[in-house]
């Protein structure tokens, strides 16, 4: 899962919105000095990821792009589920995508004083060229992946990767489908029992 999901499959709650949102960069212990919803946040974060990547369904869509993209098929398939995410949300929530996006770049500003700095630096370029808008269509998502690809020196080939989701792109999309309801049913319990 990636920015989006994390961020719907956090709740209603801003600051576990923020913390889930944040969590790839705290190691370890380090979660224990932010606010207790961010550290809620934080470990639903490791707790989603941890149970994604070893879900059957995940590890058949990853399988596909094995080959091509060795273990940056992983990060791919986390992109590629957020496009579904983003192209049906109105089957997962009531409200508008731009809405709840607009929302989150809000919670984001109104607790500044509480992200990390890699978070702080982040969020001028992802809410400027709106990062989590841009899942919705292919395009978008081949932008996101170029950039990723450039951030890894071009050594992942990510930019090429928008090909293999035009091309299986109803198998991804049932994979997602079936993914999504049980990732949320199990993010729902574990948010009752942080």
């Amino acid at each position: 899962m990636n920015f989006l999901a994390h961020i719907y499959l956090s709740g209603e709650n801003d600051l576990i919105k923020i913390g889930n949102f944040m969590a790839d960069g705290i190691r370890g212990k380090q979660f224990e000095h932010f606010p207790v919803d961010v550290q809620k946040g934080i470990l639903l974060h490791r707790f989603i990821d941890t149970y994604t990547d070893s879900h059957d369904i995940f590890r058949q869509s990853t399988k596909r792009l094995h080959e091509k993209y060795h273990h940056y098929a992983g990060v791919i398939v986390d992109i590629i589920y957020d496009h579904f995410l983003a192209k049906n949300w109105t089957k997962y929530s009531d409200e508008k995508l731009e809405n709840f996006i607009h929302r989150f770049y809000r919670s984001l500003h109104e607790n500044y004083s509480i992200l990390t700095e890699k978070t702080q630096d982040l969020m001028p370029y992802m809410i400027e060229r709106n990062w989590l808008l841009s899942y919705q269509t292919i395009e978008g998502i081949h932008q996101i992946l170029t950039q990723m690809d450039k951030r890894s020196k071009n050594i992942s080939k990510m930019q090429f990767a928008s090909e293999d989701l035009k091309e299986f792109y109803t198998e991804f999309e049932q994979e997602f489908t079936l993914f999504f309801e049980d990732i949320q049913l199990q993010s729902r319990k574990k948010l009752f029992t942080l």
